[in-house]
């Protein structure tokens, strides 16, 4: 017989502290992206003003995104959590394989977030967003007194609600939850994810305001004809995202392995590094929602799309590496807008003329594509990016995109990139732990 924890009124409870969870994760979620967005126009600004002072205004960039990987680094080492994305401690807590993160761990990830971010570092706001999201539901779960299933369900819905905030996506953060992280459908965690991104995504609006994270004008559907084009698109973004999932853990560990150098210094070096990029060209860094609007508005040349594609396939890595709060997803669209503009130009080489709605279709496909071959999660990719953009008509080309892409990831037996990260996390916790303090990029 169902115990009175998992009946009906059981179920009534958990649904109410999703949804005051919701409310505190929408307001967090909200006011760490309006701080975000703030810093990322005052880095711009900082860009202009520097480059009006010629060579000595190069180190400008430099000194100020090394200082914000060393701030980002700093946090991690008192509260070593909150290291990297973050999505992958939730999934191992999901699990039954790690305990909830502590409370500390939301100012940790904000302000180190805003640091390592809002300095120029290649990362995405959705980890940080998904992890304190998460922490605020465990807590609240612990706090109402809830059983440890139930404490994992409710972590497990605030996650979504927490990257739903990050994209204003709710459909997308719904699915994030219970294809990604929970990878079940179960009512009790259905509902309380509903309810919970429903609110969070309500109160964030009220600061972030109401529109979707991309304008993009009317994309007409491309012609059924032109739908093999897109299947061979898939294929090669499965390779692609096969070859980002590769760097990105290669940049792991050869930071990592880096042992003579301490984790803060390391930190350091490395946005040194992303500053000089930046100091080039301030879309060769950061997280890169500039530059995939930049794309749909068609305001960067054929040249510049290669050059930028290079760089910021190894700079997100790099970046990733350096051990700060900050998140994948959205450097990786970024680079599917990149790539789906690349072979949409190939495509007018051979085929001059083919469709005028090509382009902007392929840039679509490609940011979910490469999302789904990289998480193997195509319908939160598929979803995230038809949000983001309020667009629908391409969704043919994207479904067989994106399933071509998972599939050729799938059979290369390139595990997903969380279970990569988890077990890497997991390992950690595992190795008895150095002499003095360390941190951990993943």
């Amino acid at each position: 017989m169902e115990s009175a924890q998992h009946s009906s009124p059981g179920l009534t409870r958990l649904c109410v502290l999703a949804v005051v969870a919701g409310a505190v994760t929408g307001f967090v979620g909200g006011g760490f992206r309006w701080c975000l967005d703030h810093l990322t126009r005052w880095r711009l600004d900082m860009l202009d003003w520097s480059a009006g002072l010629g060579v000595p205004g190069w180190f400008i960039p430099v000194a100020v995104t090394a200082a914000g990987a060393t701030v980002g680094a700093l946090v991690v080492r008192f509260v070593p959590e909150s290291s990297g994305s973050g999505i992958q401690q939730v999934e191992a807590v999901e699990r039954g394989e790690a305990s909830p993160s502590p409370p500390r761990l939301i100012p940790a990830k904000f302000l180190g977030g805003l640091a390592a971010m809002g300095s120029g570092l290649v990362l995405g706001r959705e980890g940080p967003t998904v992890h304190m999201g998460a922490v605020v539901g465990s807590e609240t779960g612990r706090r109402a007194g809830l059983d440890d299933n139930d404490i994992r369900a409710l972590q497990t819905s605030m996650s979504g609600a927490g990257l739903a905030v990050a994209f204003t996506a709710p459909v997308g953060g719904a699915l994030f939850a219970l294809e990604e992280v929970s990878r079940s459908f179960r009512m009790r965690v259905v509902l309380p994810t509903i309810l919970g991104v429903a609110v969070a995504v309500a109160c964030g609006r009220l600061i972030l305001g109401d529109r979707p994270d991309f304008v993009v004008g009317a994309v007409a559907a491309p012609s059924i004809v032109l739908l093999p084009v897109f299947v061979i698109f898939g294929l090669l973004t499965g390779l692609v995202g096969i070859a980002y999932t590769k760097v990105t853990l290669g940049a792991i560990a050869a930071v990592r392995g880096i042992v003579r150098v301490p984790p803060i210094a390391k930190a350091t070096i490395i946005g040194a590094i992303i500053g000089a990029l930046l100091a080039i060209d301030a879309q060769a860094a950061g997280g890169g929602d500039g530059l995939a609007q930049s794309i749909f508005d068609g305001g960067i040349v054929l040249p510049a799309i290669a050059a930028l594609l290079v760089v910021r396939f190894f700079a997100g890595p790099l970046s990733y590496a350096a051990g700060t709060p900050g998140g994948l997803f959205a450097p990786m669209l970024a680079i599917g807008a990149l790539w789906g503009v690349l072979f949409a130009a190939g495509v007018d080489v051979l085929f001059p003329q083919a469709d005028s709605s090509l382009r902007d279709a392929m840039v679509l496909a490609g940011m979910a594509a490469l999302f789904g071959a990289v998480v193997r999660a195509p319908l939160t990719g598929l979803v995230l990016v038809m949000e983001m953009t309020a667009t629908t008509t391409v969704a043919v080309p994207m479904l067989a995109a994106t399933a071509m892409a998972v599939l050729v990831a799938h059979l290369a037996s390139v595990p997903p990139i969380y279970d990569s990260l988890r077990e890497q996390m997991l390992a950690d916790h595992r190795r008895p732990p150095p002499p003095g303090p360390t941190t951990s990029a993943a």
